[in-house]
């Protein structure tokens, strides 16, 4: 029997891309990055209800300014560490992001 793996919402996406980019200037991203990683494999276990997992997202996000603000700051991280946007799909947080890089690449 194959299990279907649920994909996480663009909110747990955007906030896993940020702990990503940032893991590099500070450990405390390091740490929330392992932690946020960490709920999400037991929400694949069913050891943790994904309602448990969400809360656990948002109240991230709002710590670093919600989904906006933080899809902005890692679109903003990469363009300036490599001068482009280069993540492509048709979700949710690609399309978000891929609006903001055009619009951050436009005022350069």
């Amino acid at each position: 029997m194959k299990k279907i793996i649920e994909k996480p919402s663009p909110e747990a996406k955007a906030l896993s891309l940020f702990l990503m980019a940032y893991k590099t200037k500070s450990p405390i991203y390091k740490d929330k990055a392992r932690r946020i990683n960490r709920l999400w494999d037991l929400v694949k276990i069913d050891e943790l209800s994904k309602s448990d997992y969400m809360e656990a997202v948002q109240n991230m996000l709002t710590l670093y300014g919600g989904y906006s603000e933080v899809v902005e700051k890692t679109v903003r991280f990469y363009i300036e560490k490599t001068g482009e946007w280069k993540l492509q799909g048709d979700d949710k947080y690609c399309l978000d992001a891929k609006q903001i890089a055009d619009k951050i690449l436009k005022q350069k």
